[in-house]
Formats: structure tokens, C-alpha cells, sequence
């Protein structure tokens, strides 16, 4: 394999290892040599280096003194902290929303929600990973109507490792692609009636629930 594209080669790469860390392909405390990379993606050593301070960047592998790189650790302290966070962020952006959006301004987001509802119902075997991105995408469309960069800025550096924790759960709880459904239609409705207590709600109990999965899986 080689890469060859004229924009970012280490973000190729970060987003090539980032997969495989998210998908489970490489493992907690499995080591990424520098080297190896290099030669199998047939690219610089330099670009991999790069690849690897982004993949630390968005908590997916650690960088630790003469020991180099490594897929960070998924523990359930680890885990609890990440969703903890993530669902205070998720909150800030959503009530912000639905305090401050405007005539129009939520028609692609219902959109995307309507996308996400056949893509769920759908018999593709990818479904489940297909809600998930699409996910990501309806949270980033909301990034605009919110009108806070800092905020966007660590929503996306966590978004990965969330993205991570979303595939073991999937794989773990048959129920989890219906109960993101439901949670979605909830969050939406909330921000469309400008319900902020139905809206944090809905993010702490979605929040809640797959935490309570992970907690199972990384008991085993």
C-alpha cells in the first residue's frame, strides 16, 4: 500500500491507523513501530512521526519516553472519564443550539436525521457503522449554529476515541443501533422545541447507557 495524495500525507496516515485502532484491528497497548509503518505504507519515517503526535492529539495512542508509541489503553477508568466529558461538551452544544437557532437553520440536520432512520433500517450489514458516522456528521453540522470554535476544536480531538468506544459497543449490545435511534429522534426533538432540560436529559441517559455497555465489555 502507498499513499500518494497532494494534501496531508500524515493526515492519510493518522486516519489509516486511527481505523484500525477504532475497528479493534490493533489493540490497547499494542505498540505502532515507527519503522515498520514506514516501510509497509511505503512512506517517510518523518511523515509516520507526524502521523503519530495527530493520533495522540485525538487520544488514540500514547507517545512514552524510550518506549515509543503505543494504541492507548480502553479501561474503564479511562473510558467513564472519556464519556463523562464528552457528554458535558455534548450538552454545551446542544443547548446552545436549541436556545439559538434561527428560521431554517435546523432543516439539514432533520435531513441527516431522516438519512440516519433508512440507513438504520436498511439491510446492510454496515449499517450500525454507517449511523455512527453519520452521527458525527449531525453533530458537526451543528457546529455552525453553536458558533464556538473552542468548543468544536476538543469535540473533534475526542471525537476518535469516542468513535472507538461506539464500535465495541456495537459489537457488544445488539439493541445499541436502536437505542441511538431513538436517542437521536429525542436529542432533535428537544432542540427543535428549544427544550434544553429534555435535551440534557437525553444526551445524560444516552451517556449513561453506553457507558453501563462498556463497562460490561471491559469487564470480560
Amino acid at each position: 500500500m502507498s499513499f500518494k495524495a497532494p494534501e496531508s500525507l500524515s493526515e492519510q496516515i493518522a486516519q489509516h491507523i486511527g481505523d484500525q485502532i477504532i475497528t479493534g484491528k490493533l489493540q490497547s497497548k499494542e505498540r505502532i513501530q515507527e519503522l515498520k509503518v514506514a516501510n509497509d505504507l511505503e512512506v517517510s519515517r518523518g511523515s509516520v512521526r507526524e502521523a503519530l503526535l495527530i493520533l495522540e492529539s485525538r487520544h488514540l495512542i500514547d507517545i512514552l519516553p524510550r518506549r515509543g508509541a503505543m494504541v492507548a489503553e480502553m479501561n474503564r477508568a479511562n473510558v467513564r472519564a472519556l464519556y463523562e466529558t464528552y457528554i458535558i461538551l455534548l450538552i454545551a452544544l446542544a443547548s446552545k443550539v436549541a436556545n439559538t437557532w434561527k428560521p431554517g437553520q435546523l432543516d439539514p440536520l432533520i435531513e441527516q436525521l431522516q438519512k440516519m432512520r433508512a440507513i438504520a433500517n436498511s439491510t446492510d450489514p454496515e449499517a450500525p457503522e454507517r449511523v455512527v458516522k453519520a452521527g458525527f456528521d449531525l453533530m458537526r453540522m451543528a457546529y455552525p449554529l453553536a458558533e464556538n470554535p473552542y468548543l468544536e476544536g476538543i469535540l473533534e480531538d475526542l471525537q476518535p476515541a469516542i468513535h472507538r468506544a461506539y464500535h465495541m459497543a456495537l459489537t457488544v449490545d445488539n439493541n445499541a443501533l436502536s437505542y441511538s435511534m431513538t436517542f437521536f429522534g429525542q436529542l432533535l426533538e428537544g432542540v427543535v422545541k428549544r427544550e434544553v432540560p429534555k435535551v440534557e436529559k437525553s444526551l445524560k441517559d444516552y451517556g449513561d447507557h453506553l457507558l453501563s455497555i462498556m463497562m460490561d465489555a471491559l469487564e470480560h
